[in-house]
């Protein structure tokens, strides 16, 4: 007994000092403790020590390396630049409709019924504004059906401090959008300007906004939209069919249902100042970069490109409407020349991020001419009082753009192939804005001709709207 605990002593020792001269200990320790402890101890007779057998478990622990999981996507952060270049466009876009259209509007009728016809833009803004944030934002841009949005986003629901739409807050967007949705109706207000009861044009204001502009916008804008999802997808950078098409129709439903101005065709209705009108189309122009340039939703190479295609299909539709009629008439005209900048504008705008400097070029120039026929030779022939030519502009404007996107669009800028099946898309687009928007204009204004007349007395209109709508004139 007393030799078997000296070797278990011995053979701790030995451990300990292996442990601590960082030897191994030898194979057989490991393989068989017990063969270890029975070897026998230098200067004794390995006969006398007694050996235990110690039976020893090894757990083998198997561990299973596996691959990385690959990291989660980044959630899109807040840009700052994108965003303050965002506010800015904002501010660009509502300096359109008040004051640019405003002005631009108020300048062209007569003097007695200037301050209707301006506070129509003024008034549109306002209801507009309580229309989007109730519904209006959310018919057009959450998720529904590929026709119209739900109303999850009514009130702006769940729009918070933090929540964003690429890299810029949720909050800007609306308010982006807000001022598509103010400028297009206000636009409408053309085609009837000098007799339209100001009770009507409020109802009928809001009741547009809400059942022809927040579906067409869905349809063509929302990541559900049926033209959004079409083979090949709409062109529409910034409202050709949303906002142009849109209202162009809808004035010269507005024009027919309503009928012609009382004296129209044989009393002169010259412009009572084309001053208000030259400042108001130089506002249009100035804010119509954010307009198109806005739409990138970022401060890029994209918002430059339509930047530039908008100034330079502008300055062609100005040049190619005043030499038109100075060539059929004899001279240029301010109205002409302004009017031929906006029409520039219009067809410019579905194509703006989607075209290349040439392309803006070519848009301007054919869009100049044409307009310029919509205002005159169409109009006569439609026999349409379409008062301040808001679909010989933005109708016919906004069609000729609308097409000729499909066919010059760039491949390198966009990552679309122009061609007719392109060309197809657009007129699909077109042809479903003009017959949905005429229908449920005219259907819209019916109602409210039954329910409350939608045009104001030949007295009231032989004294002016300003005096006996608002009791208020322009000395």
């Amino acid at each position: 007994m007393n030799k078997f605990l000296l070797a278990v002593a011995l053979g701790a020792m030995l451990g300990v000092a292996h442990a601590e001269t960082g030897e191994a200990l030898p194979p057989a320790s490991l393989d068989d403790p017990a063969a270890a402890l029975a070897a026998p101890i230098e200067g004794e007779p390995a006969a006398d020590v007694a050996v235990t057998t110690t039976t020893v478990t090894t757990t083998t622990t198997t561990t299973t390396t596996t691959a990385p999981l690959p990291p989660a996507p980044e959630k899109p952060a807040l840009d700052s630049g994108n965003t303050a270049w965002m506010l800015a466009a904002t501010a660009l876009v509502l300096l359109m409709t008040i004051p640019g259209l405003a002005l631009f509007y108020g300048g062209m009728v007569r003097k007695k019924n200037v301050l209707a016809t301006m506070v129509q833009s003024f008034a549109v803004t306002a209801l507009v504004t309580v229309l989007w944030m109730v519904a209006g934002y959310s018919l057009a841009f959450s998720q529904g059906t590929p026709w119209i949005g739900s109303l999850d986003k009514m009130f702006l629901e769940g729009i918070g401090v933090d929540a964003l739409t690429g890299t810029i807050p949720e909050t800007v967007f609306v308010i982006f959008q807000l001022t598509f949705a103010i400028i297009t109706p206000a636009l409408i207000a053309g085609a009837f300007a000098e007799r339209m009861k100001f009770s009507a044009m409020l109802v009928f204001m809001g009741l547009w906004s809400l059942l022809v502009y927040a579906p067409v916008t869905h349809w063509v804008w929302a990541a559900d939209g049926w033209l959004f999802n079409y083979q090949p997808a709409i062109l529409d950078y910034a409202g050709g069919t949303v906002v142009h098409v849109n209202a162009g129709v809808a004035g010269l439903v507005c024009a027919f249902v309503l009928g012609k101005r009382v004296g129209f065709g044989r009393e002169a209705m010259p412009p009572h100042n084309l001053v208000l009108t030259l400042v108001g189309a130089s506002l249009l122009w100035v804010g119509w970069f954010g307009f198109n340039a806005g739409s990138a939703l970022a401060a890029d190479g994209r918002a430059g490109m339509a930047l530039a295609c908008t100034q330079i299909a502008t300055g062609a539709a100005a040049l190619s409407w005043m030499l038109a009629e100075w060539i059929r008439k004899g001279s240029p005209s301010v109205l002409g020349i302004t009017t031929g900048a906006v029409s520039g504008l219009v067809a410019v705008t579905p194509a703006a991020g989607f075209i290349d400097p040439k392309g803006a070029l070519i848009i301007g120039g054919v869009a100049g001419m044409l307009c310029y026929w919509g205002a005159t030779g169409l109009k006569r022939l439609l026999g349409a009082d379409d008062s301040l030519d808001a679909f010989g502009v933005h109708g016919v404007g906004g069609i000729v753009g609308a097409v000729l996107t499909g066919f010059l669009v760039s491949k390198e800028i966009a990552g679309v192939e122009p061609g007719l099946q392109q060309v197809v898309t657009q007129l699909v687009g077109v042809g479903a804005t003009i017959l949905y928007g005429a229908v449920a204009t005219f259907l819209i204004l019916i109602v409210i001709d039954i329910v409350m007349g939608l045009r104001v007395s030949e007295e009231q209109e032989r004294l002016g709207l300003d005096l006996s709508l608002h009791r208020e004139r322009v000395e």
